[in-house]
């Protein structure tokens, strides 16, 4: 189970203090982003995206102040984290998680921002021409907008521990690249985080026929969101687990990619 670092922690107990202290009835991405300012990991990265550290604290501060008055309470109680944050905060955990990593920092919550685009956090940081992709590109490669700011694992929130592979640093920027941008389904079988596919052993068995074949192995799930597309992908990432697919299958991995 995947732990936050103790910056992290500090910087959630930051965000709802800084609500409590308005007396705001919730901590939204904005407390939350605000607090991260002081986050050494998440401020790293901002540094380096050229982001005006003081434009951007001022920005939120007033907006907080300003537009979030209808949030006041009139009565005393803890300020509770608003869905965006909390879902944030998991996107975040199940990133690290699935990429084996067993700690989440700042960084990592600072780029499951951007998935809440409808957000004025997100607004925020875009406003500053700054995108997940600079904030990938520098947790990852340690490549900064910023000139003079580019250096190798320049905060964490990637697997500082990772071995050199053979094949060189291109293999190695590719596993990386897959670490930070998808969900090994894998792993997460493994770990007994996907449930038995019930009532979809037609379309499993399907797919199968198609990945084995030589050509036009491509199989395409469509359908509306919710009717079961990456549940199927799922039940083929715990077959492969548990070997009950061929031997031409057998050493595959199946990767899912947010394309958001």
């Amino acid at each position: 189970m995947a732990s936050f670092s103790t910056s992290l922690e500090q910087a959630l107990r930051r965000a709802l203090q800084y609500a409590n202290e308005r007396s705001h009835e919730y901590a939204t991405l904005e407390h939350l982003l605000l607090s991260l300012i002081d986050d050494r990991d998440a401020a790293a990265v901002m540094r380096a995206c050229d982001v005006d550290i003081d434009v951007l604290r001022d920005k939120l501060t007033g907006y907080i102040d300003n537009e979030l008055s209808g949030l006041v309470l009139d009565t005393h109680g803890d300020a509770q984290p608003t869905a965006g944050f909390q879902r944030v905060i998991h996107r975040a955990v199940a990133h690290v998680q699935s990429s084996g990593r067993e700690e989440v920092t700042g960084a990592n919550v600072l780029v499951a921002i951007f998935a809440e685009r409808e957000s004025h956090a997100a607004f925020f940081l875009q406003e500053q021409h700054m995108t997940r992709f600079d904030a990938v590109n520098y947790i990852s490669h340690g490549i900064a907008k910023r000139a003079g700011m580019s250096e190798p694992r320049a905060v964490r929130g990637v697997d500082e521990d990772a071995a050199t592979v053979e094949g060189g640093e291109e293999k190695k920027r590719g596993a990386e690249a897959l670490e930070i941008y998808c969900i090994n389904l894998n792993q997460k079988a493994r770990a007994g985080r996907i449930d038995p596919l019930i009532g979809r052993g037609p379309e499993i068995q399907r797919t199968i026929q198609v990945l084995c074949r030589r050509q036009k192995n491509n199989p395409l799930f469509v359908g509306d969101p919710g009717v079961g597309k990456t549940a199927i992908a799922e039940g083929l990432a715990r077959r492969i687990v548990m070997g009950d697919v061929p031997d031409v299958l057998a050493d595959s991995t199946i990767f899912q990619l947010d394309m958001g």
